[in-house]
């Protein structure tokens, strides 16, 4: 049975004013609750952004240097691909193509976690089946949490536009309205995907997989025109950016676009929510054994997280083909440019471009599995928040093999990721793949210490937990703008990526990879030793 068979709550709440009862103070609880996450992930992505200017004036630090960067994206379909095509080789232009595309993900994962966390969170754990039976009206917590989006998103767009006013305040405006615009359409679209799904887990994966895909769009788009003209490009949000066109004669209508599809989902999401009952999806779980295949600890663990790692690992495994297949490409596109050549050695090492640059890919694939490792444990966090760690703990599973099976998966999951994602590379670039395949696997230790960080930071405290999200926000922030910015190797070191050698291309340093292992053993050790002895959280 569906949730659609269910009958909708009637009574005095019905009225359009009733029905939105109490969202004001509900905007005002999830606030309060994102009052950490929400600053940080604005602050990371405003950063990324408006770094960027600084960076490409001393990498190409003449107008005749940037136009020649402008000419040869017109025909380098690869990086095309990757950054889409260059409408202006001013530097607001260039920082528009260089991580306009980027900061927009960056706006549509915060948004959908947001009104994820908000919705299909609460009513899982109980909490909104609780709130709902006070003077809150039906719809006020969907409302809640898309305004919530809509302030994180504001916020973004505002420091993007204040901070790159300087080279163009039309452009700044525009390239922050964008950003901030495909940020709402996933939020609302995650509040479609939140009616069918039975867990904010999957409405998240879902969602993020829909982020993934239109990104492809707009690289299949993008890498047979120049303009950003073709239909696959106009079919993702990611692309409308592209064609809004900051700092490069703005079209102001492509606006529109952000809006309707905002409204027209926003609507949808209403209208699915007013037919059915809290706590119920239109797509229901279906009832699974108590044995067999779940009879374990770690065989529950592995039917809870195996969507997740199928999703990272075809994620990497693509992504590991398209930067394969753009390196000589890149190659190509430094030239003779000495500060580019000094950027990318500097992320991938002293050794030829080539191989400087797949190191670099490399590190970037292991700063984003250190994503993967830390949500992948933080399962145990939400397991224990909501209530169903308790009923487990209750039989005869102690709390260690509890928290093993979730474990294993994230550490072996990580391995995993990384090993697809040096298939991909070396499937794209078409080289041996011992070199490639020793490289990704060399990133491991560093992944697994931020993987433990979080292990021991829940271990002590669940309240501890967002704690693991700073420390790889961190260490991602350091290592992709870090070297552009030419930040001392100090600062560089704070990050568990920064000891780990530089490969291939580099010699292999089998000390930082051993202590940086142990480190983890450790903080998994202290962390599980925590776990053990303190009360559960509900």
């Amino acid at each position: 049975m569906t949730a659609a068979a269910f009958p909708v709550r009637t009574g005095t709440n019905t009225g359009s004013s009733r029905q939105l009862a109490g969202t004001g103070a509900l905007l005002r609880f999830n606030l309060r609750r994102d009052r950490l996450v929400i600053p940080s992930w604005v602050a990371v992505t405003s950063l990324l952004v408006l770094s960027l200017p600084s960076s490409l004036r001393s990498v190409y630090s003449t107008p005749a240097e940037r136009a020649d960067l402008a000419r040869q994206m017109l025909t380098n379909s690869s990086l095309r691909a990757t950054y889409g095509p260059v409408f202006s080789d001013s530097l607001g232009g260039l920082t528009a193509w260089r991580i306009g595309g980027y900061a927009a993900i960056l706006a549509g994962v915060m948004s959908l976690i947001v009104v994820v966390r908000h919705t299909r969170d609460e009513e899982e754990s109980g909490r909104q089946e609780l709130v709902s039976s006070a003077m809150v009206g039906r719809r006020a917590p969907l409302t809640a949490a898309l305004l919530t989006a809509f302030v994180a998103d504001s916020a973004l767009a505002l420091l993007i536009t204040a901070g790159l006013a300087g080279q163009g305040t039309a452009g700044a405006l525009a390239l922050g309205l964008g950003i901030g615009g495909v940020g709402m359409v996933f939020a609302t679209l995650a509040a479609i995907v939140a009616q069918f799904t039975d867990s904010g887990r999957l409405a998240k994966g879902l969602t993020g997989g829909l982020v993934g895909a239109a990104f492809v769009l707009r690289a299949a788009g993008d890498s047979t025109t120049d303009d950003a003209s073709s239909p696959l490009t106009w079919l993702s949000p990611i692309g409308w950016l592209e064609n809004l066109r900051p700092f490069a004669s703005e079209r102001w209508w492509v606006l529109g676009l952000f809006a309707a599809a905002a409204l027209l989902q926003g609507s949808l999401a209403y209208e699915l929510a007013g037919r059915r009952d809290v706590g119920m999806s239109f797509l229901p779980a279906r009832p699974g054994p108590a044995n067999g295949r779940l009879g374990t600890a770690a065989a529950l663990a592995w039917r809870l997280q195996r969507g997740s790692v199928l999703g990272w690992s075809l994620g990497f495994f693509a992504a590991g083909v398209a930067f394969g297949g753009i390196t000589k490409g890149a190659a190509d596109l430094v030239g003779d440019n000495a500060r580019t050549r000094e950027i990318i050695e500097r992320m991938g090492g002293q050794s030829g471009i080539e191989d400087a640059f797949l190191a670099t890919m490399v590190g970037m694939f292991g700063m984003l599995a250190a994503l993967y490792a830390v949500s992948s444990v933080l399962r145990l966090h939400s397991e224990e928040t909501t209530g169903r760690a308790e009923p487990i703990l209750a039989n005869a599973v102690g709390r260690l093999r509890w928290a093993a099976g979730h474990l294993t998966i994230a550490f072996a999951g990580a391995a995993l990721i990384m090993l697809l994602s040096g298939l991909g590379l070396t499937l794209g670039y078409g080289a041996e793949p011992g070199p490639i395949l020793a490289a990704t696997l060399v990133q491991l230790p560093a992944i697994w210490t931020l993987g433990a960080l979080a292990v021991l930071l829940h271990g002590l405290s669940p309240r501890l937990s967002p704690l693991s999200w700073a420390a790889a926000g961190l260490a991602l922030l350091l290592g992709w703008i870090g070297p552009a910015l030419n930040l001392p190797q100090t600062i560089l070191d704070l990050s568990p990526f920064g000891h780990l050698p530089k490969l291939p291309g580099g010699e292999m340093e089998w000390g930082p990879v051993a202590a940086l292992t142990g480190i983890a053993v450790v903080l998994v050790g202290v962390g599980l030793t925590g776990l053990r002895r303190r009360d559960l959280s509900t």
